[in-house]
């Protein structure tokens, strides 16, 4: 039996069961008791619950015909003009079964360029007495205005680490995996709220005999926080020798990227005891090297030149 992804083979299947989101999850529930629902607009960062909501709506509201009057389309995918008065229109011209309604789901719609957006305000306004539309995005602000207007809207926040540690463990318990307080914590720190990333990373450190924090880190090739702490604290204190060997350890030996890097840095010098002045300078000099590095400047070049410009900031 082929391996199962696990974002979806513990994706919540009732609202219930969604972690968090208790704002969102009650008004949705007390519209499933009405039997009807508004055009929604659901609003936040990856892997918060936004689809997982849409699908366990549909489940709620369409019980066993619920796949027959829910559509869900990836506007990342088909962001033309073409995909709303084609395969979007269509649908929503087909007779529902068993329901008044079906839902057309719109993810990352702020991907769907300005005239697909005004064809499917028509679309809205023309089929609402037979079609509900529910829009995932991460950035509300990239819906015209036309069509939040006719949505109402739900803010999707990112999970705290309780929740998020929470979840995992319980999967980690159902399937049998060995995982240290510790590696929770890490995982936690590389997904920063985003449960998808979390249970995915859980599942890639599944071979490990035991899930530990080094291994995590190892498994996912992200930038130990202590090791941007020993590579910015060597840089501050003027030992660039030993500066420019950590930062070509962290390149080589542990086959880390240049911008993940320079984002491992910028979340210590946020967190770091650092004169205030001295930290807006970094930041400025992080800022720019990141652009370099993402114009194509060679990673060994531009981190050696940022750590020289953290030298020369720190008067060494």
């Amino acid at each position: 039996m082929p391996m199962q992804v696990w974002t979806e083979k513990y994706r919540p299947v009732k609202l219930g069961d969604i972690v968090n989101q208790v704002h969102v999850v009650d008004r949705l529930r007390s519209w499933v008791k009405q039997g009807s629902v508004p055009n929604m607009l659901f609003a936040g960062s990856a892997g918060v619950g936004k689809t997982t909501a849409a699908l366990c709506l549909a489940r709620e509201l369409f019980g066993e015909h619920w796949r027959e009057n829910f559509q869900e389309t990836n506007s990342s995918d088909q962001r033309g003009i073409d995909v709303v008065r084609g395969r979007i229109k269509s649908f929503a011209m087909m007779k529902p079964i068993g329901s008044e309604f079906k839902i057309i789901f719109l993810d990352e719609s702020d991907s769907l360029t300005p005239e697909a957006q005004q064809a499917l305000r028509r679309t809205m306004e023309r089929f609402s007495d037979v079609c509900r539309f529910i829009l995932s995005c991460n950035y509300s602000s990239r819906i015209i205005e036309p069509i939040q207007s006719r949505c109402s809207v739900f803010r999707f926040k990112r999970l705290g680490k309780e929740d998020v540690k929470k979840y995992i463990s319980s999967i980690a318990a159902k399937e049998k995996l060995s995982a240290s307080a510790d590696a929770y914590d890490a995982i936690y720190e590389i997904c920063e709220g985003d449960l998808r990333k979390a249970t995915n990373i859980l599942q890639a450190c599944s071979t490990l005999p035991k899930v530990s924090r080094d291994g995590v880190y190892e498994v996912v090739a992200k930038v130990k926080p202590e090791d941007v702490g020993e590579l910015v604290t060597l840089a501050l204190k003027g030992d660039f020798p030993e500066a420019r060997k950590k930062l070509y350890d962290m390149l080589i030996s542990q086959g880390l990227a240049g911008d993940d890097i320079i984002r491992g840095i910028h979340s210590h010098v946020i967190r770091a005891d650092i004169d205030d002045m001295k930290r807006l300078q970094m930041i400025e000099k992080l800022g720019e090297y990141e652009f370099r590095l993402n114009q194509g400047g060679t990673p060994e070049i531009q981190l050696e030149a940022l750590l020289a410009q953290f030298m020369a900031i720190s008067g060494k």
